[in-house]
């Protein structure tokens, strides 16, 4: 299952992180990316639909590592202590990546696009950009990103001092944003159990 099959050739290949660190407080403080949807774990939903784009995958999660290790991927930890956010999720895999450009996910996006990684890389190649973010309408989804491992030093720095918010950090790099109007859909994030109970309704509705 570890095997990746790029659908799309790069010229540089990408390391690609799921999020699956935090506390899922919305959730009632439970693994978000272990709940079923569908008779599936959320964050295998996302695993089908991103590791064919990437080159390498690794998992960000700081509970349940066993069994987020049988979904065949390595998995890592925040270096930070308190389920720091996302950031602290990007920061990690920026030091275990093997290439020069990360890319990332939310565990809790079941539906992501299959092409969001070359539709980003093609953006920030063309702007030179260091990160490019994923964007709906007036809505940017900084967790949907790609980026280049050589930010981690001031990444770093940023979190040692405080910081925790995406657009703040991203606010300080060149940064390109990527329409994905014709696919807003894809974006949908589940956070709560109402949420997950829609999805599961939908289904049951055809």
């Amino acid at each position: 299952m570890g095997n990746l099959s790029p659908a799309t050739r790069r010229s540089s290949p990408i390391t690609g992180v799921i999020l699956a660190g935090g506390l899922g407080r919305r959730m009632g403080r439970v693994d978000k990316g272990l709940r079923d949807l569908r008779g599936k774990p959320l964050v295998q939903w996302v695993i089908e639909r991103f590791a064919p784009q990437v080159d390498e995958l690794l998992i960000n999660a700081n509970q349940n590592l066993e069994t987020y290790a049988r979904f065949g991927y390595r998995v890592i930890p925040d270096a930070i202590d308190g389920f720091a956010g996302p950031l602290a999720g990007l920061q990690r895999g920026m030091a275990e990546a093997r290439h020069d450009l990360i890319a990332t996910v939310p565990c809790d996006s079941p539906f992501l696009p299959s092409d969001l990684v070359a539709r980003l890389s093609s953006e920030r190649e063309q702007h030179g950009a260091d990160i490019a973010v994923a964007k709906t309408g007036d809505q940017p989804h900084p967790v949907f990103c790609l980026c280049r491992k050589s930010l981690l030093h001031g990444l770093t720095a940023f979190l040692s001092g405080g910081g925790r918010k995406i657009d703040a950090w991203y606010a300080t790099l060149s940064v390109v944003e990527v329409l994905f109007d014709d696919e807003a859909a894809a974006f949908s994030n589940i956070n709560t159990r109402e949420e997950l109970q829609s999805f599961e309704t939908d289904a049951e509705r055809g």
